[in-house]
């Protein structure tokens, strides 16, 4: 058999029970707040990441319809389509003949070749009242590539923004 157990000497009168502790304190308050702020921030980030993605790929989509529609055009001159023009590069004079279009020379009666219905702006442009046409960056045939300058025609187009992608590449030289 076993020994009784002694009485606990040390356990508490009934009368007098330490009142259980209700709430937060300071400290937990606190690391609370801290935990949800870093939250908030890296919520409002990657927001920001995810608004600019999707102005990188409306840059992507809008240039690459532009030098489709250059290329276009450049195609339609050389297959007879649009009338030569002396000197010419067989580049449109701006982006404006891309939407304006131009005669078919095979056949009159078709009308105009068009090859685009308007203009995109770009994206990358944050003030909306310019005209779309003049968002972008003109590069002229006779121009050097390392050095894009606009001239008699439109052999391509890039985007006036120097500011960097996500890809760490200026939105110009895209």
């Amino acid at each position: 058999m076993r020994p009784a157990a002694a009485p606990c000497t040390h356990a508490r009168p009934r009368g007098k029970r330490r009142a259980r502790r209700r709430g937060f304190t300071l400290i937990e308050l606190m690391v609370s707040i801290l935990v949800m702020a870093i939250l908030a921030v890296m919520v409002e980030h990657i927001f920001e990441i995810m608004a600019t993605r999707k102005r990188e790929q409306a840059l992507y989509v809008d240039l690459r319809l532009l030098r489709g529609a250059i290329d276009a055009y450049k195609h339609a001159y050389d297959a007879g389509r649009i009338a030569p023009v002396e000197g010419s590069s067989g580049y449109p004079k701006n982006l404006q003949a891309l939407v304006d279009g131009a005669d078919d020379a095979l056949d009159p009666n078709h009308g105009k070749l068009r090859f685009l219905d308007q203009i995109p702006g770009d994206p990358m442009e944050r003030d909306k009242s310019i005209a779309p046409a003049d968002t972008w960056a003109p590069r002229a045939y006779a121009s050097d590539p390392n050095d894009p300058r606009p001239g008699a025609d439109v052999y391509d187009v890039h985007s006036k923004s120097t500011r960097p992608g996500l890809n760490g590449a200026a939105y110009s030289l895209w």
